[in-house]
């Protein structure tokens, strides 16, 4: 019998997480499985400072629903920290990512987030998608 396996798929509110969303559905096997879409928003950053932001937020829960995915929307001080306490509290098994551009390190969202969870959370990291152009 397997475990219930839960992700977490690490979003921003710009369109183009569809394929982080994508990527996380296709981990879940089971009905069982859980998928948690997070965008975590910087405290006095304005969720819909635009309509824009409001349209591509509105279309990251229409695409979470599409793939039975809950969608959490959280305003931090903290990302790294805040996306930590919603994997442990969760129990998040996978988190999904999109690759980086950062090149140093200390700038690199994956690797902050990865030195802030247990060790036993798999990273899964989408990559760019000038870089899926590259490789075919």
């Amino acid at each position: 019998m397997s475990s219930k396996k839960r992700v977490m798929i690490c979003v921003t509110q710009q369109k183009s997480c569809e394929r982080l969303i994508e990527r996380g559905s296709d981990l879940v096997k089971s009905k069982k499985d859980e998928l948690h879409v997070v965008h975590v928003v910087k405290e006095n950053w304005k969720y819909f400072g635009q309509l824009k932001e409001a349209d591509a937020l509105e279309y990251l829960f229409e695409v979470s629903k599409t793939h039975n995915a809950s969608l959490s929307v959280i305003k931090a001080a903290d990302i790294e920290e805040t996306l930590k306490k919603f994997a442990d509290k969760n129990k998040i098994d996978i988190i999904v990512m999109g690759e980086s551009n950062e090149k140093d390190s200390q700038q690199n969202m994956i690797n902050r987030l990865q030195s802030k969870t247990e060790k036993n959370i798999r990273f899964d990291i989408v990559p760019t998608y000038d870089e899926l152009l590259k490789e075919a």
